[in-house]
């Protein structure tokens, strides 16, 4: 496992490095994406950045009268996509910005595995479990119901989907047939979505040849890829 970076923020590097014992739990998840954007960010708080969504929880919580999930995923709804008004960056979808989960929280914008992030902290946190589903081309969540699992996609407004919407969406966004396999909806690990953020980061900064940040990126990458043997 590399010991020092020499282009990734020291802060960013050891902080992510610092996650990769509990990368399975969604604190090592939420710690490992807000070690992501302090290489990025300046002056990034990542108790701060707890304390916006637990806050996000408590306004959720507050509101719930019944334990069943379907209220709680009602409210959950109304907070963060009718109040908060949480959306996918269409417009400026490759900003790195859409990547960083505290400037997701601030604008309100990201792409679909920042936005489903946000999604499966605040809902773990009111009782609801949330996994993430590496489809594809598009990231979305797949959420414990009282009836089972329902895929959830928090790019576009938090919208419920079934299996064959689900595909139709990986299509639309691919621009090519995805084979319809049950693969394709299965839950993510927590070392599959930070490595997923990281590669595109890195496709972002390949492209724009910020040559500095994807070598950053792939000095983060190698730390969890060593971590996983």
């Amino acid at each position: 496992m590399p010991n020092q970076p020499t282009l990734c923020r020291p802060e960013a590097f050891e902080f992510f490095r610092e996650q990769l014992p509990i990368i399975e739990t969604t604190a090592g998840l939420l710690n490992g994406a807000i070690a992501i954007s302090m290489h990025a960010l300046d002056d990034v708080d990542p108790a701060a950045v707890d304390a916006e969504l637990q806050n996000l929880a408590h306004r959720v919580s507050s509101r719930v009268a019944s334990p069943s999930s379907t209220a709680l995923l009602a409210h959950l709804h109304d907070v963060l996509f009718d109040e908060e008004e949480f959306r996918g960056n269409s417009e400026d979808y490759y900003n790195p910005l859409n990547s960083y989960l505290p400037a997701v929280l601030k604008y309100k914008l990201g792409i679909p595995i920042a936005l489903s992030l946000v999604y499966k902290v605040v809902a773990e946190r009111i009782g609801i479990e949330v996994q993430g589903v590496n489809s594809p081309g598009h990231f979305v969540v797949r959420v414990m119901t009282n009836e089972g699992w329902m895929i959830v996609d928090p790019y576009v407004g938090g919208g419920v989907l079934t299996a064959n919407e689900a595909f139709d969406r990986m299509e639309e966004v691919t621009g090519r047939r995805v084979p319809r396999v049950p693969e394709y909806l299965a839950p993510s690990t927590h070392s599959q979505w930070l490595s997923r953020m990281l590669v595109n980061l890195q496709h972002i900064f390949a492209t724009h040849e910020m040559r500095a940040d994807l070598a950053a990126m792939s000095e983060l990458q190698s730390l969890l890829d060593a971590s996983l043997y």
